[in-house]
């Protein structure tokens, strides 16, 4: 099997996640977050922004202080476009958005799959099954797209460790990234080991408990990573805030991290988390959090009549 494209090394540990900047706050985000450092930028079309997002890219890149090689940028790929001869199209789609000629690292957003028509499904019908649209014929697609030069890397986002070996057994290029929830309340243990040992680059997305995250997706009885009190007394002791506690231990795990902030102040206060160390016993401090949970659970894929259940989603 080929390996994926980039050196070990290469994808920036922290970038900044452009999900819910649905109000036109992305463009200002995006440049605020380059030009305080950041080189690797978060995106995806069903962010409904990649409009704003390319409309930064544009003016940085024109600017000159940046380039585009300068920068790691990442999309998607949606689930109505798994379709095997729709997955290019979507991509010059996305690239044309965002006002680029490749992306770093495209991935197929979640294994879940819809008909074409369909935007935002409503009602089971209009979900497909993962045997009536099979995950390794649209990763098949991918690797079309990566011949194509469209992008550098191909990869996946909320895949289990079943999933990715569907992939590795069947697929002509392993997967450059799985791109999941993980945090740690989740650190998702198993799948990140089975990833360094498969040389898979696990990425954390909500590395913070998206606290940020929709109302549709609160729980009454949700845990706070915020108020976690072994958390708070460390950020005390080292003089730092908690949010860059949280980003320092994903680092420390060999994950990247996409937190999401378009307040100029915590950007630059979650890029600085890379420089932050955590000794042994600090590390295991954060690491030994008992509690367990999902913000992004899934459920929204469950719907009568529908194909997909928790169960064969997460494969747990």
């Amino acid at each position: 099997m080929k390996s994926f494209q980039f050196p070990v090394g290469q994808m920036p540990a922290i970038g900044l996640g452009t999900w819910l900047m649905e109000d036109g706050s992305a463009t200002a985000a995006v440049k605020s977050a380059l030009y305080s450092g950041y080189r690797h930028i978060d995106c995806a079309p069903i962010y409904m922004n990649e409009k704003d997002v390319g409309q930064a890219f544009s003016e940085v890149f024109q600017e000159g202080s940046i380039s585009r090689e300068d920068v790691w940028i990442t999309s998607k790929l949606w689930c109505n476009r798994h379709r095997r001869d729709l997955v290019e199209g979507a991509l010059k789609e996305t690239l044309a958005d965002l006002q680029l000629e490749y992306l770093d690292l495209y991935m197929i957003h979640w294994p879940v799959a819809f008909k074409h028509d369909i935007h935002r499904p409503e009602s089971g019908t209009d979900l497909l099954s993962l045997e009536e649209m099979p995950l390794i014929d649209t990763w098949g697609a991918m690797e079309e797209c990566l011949k194509s030069g469209l992008c550098k890397n191909i990869g996946v986002c909320n895949f289990s460790q079943k999933k990715l070996q569907l992939l590795l057994d069947q697929g002509t290029v392993k997967p450059a990234a799985d791109q999941v929830e993980c945090h740690p309340f989740f650190p998702q243990d198993d799948l990140r080991e089975f990833c360094q040992n498969t040389g898979i680059q696990l990425v954390a997305y909500s590395p913070l408990g998206s606290p940020a995250r929709p109302e549709r997706m609160i729980g009454e009885n949700d845990p706070s990573l915020f108020e976690q009190d072994q958390v708070k007394q460390l950020a005390t002791s080292k003089g730092i805030t908690v949010g860059q506690v949280l980003l320092a231990w994903a680092i420390s795990r060999g994950t990247v991290a996409i937190p999401k902030s378009a307040n100029p102040e915590r950007q630059k206060e979650n890029l600085a988390a890379g420089s932050i160390e955590l000794s042994a016993d600090e590390f295991k401090l954060v690491d030994e959090i008992a509690i367990r949970h999902r913000f992004v659970h899934g459920e929204f894929w469950v719907m009568e009549d529908g194909p997909y259940t928790l169960a064969n989603l997460w494969d747990e």
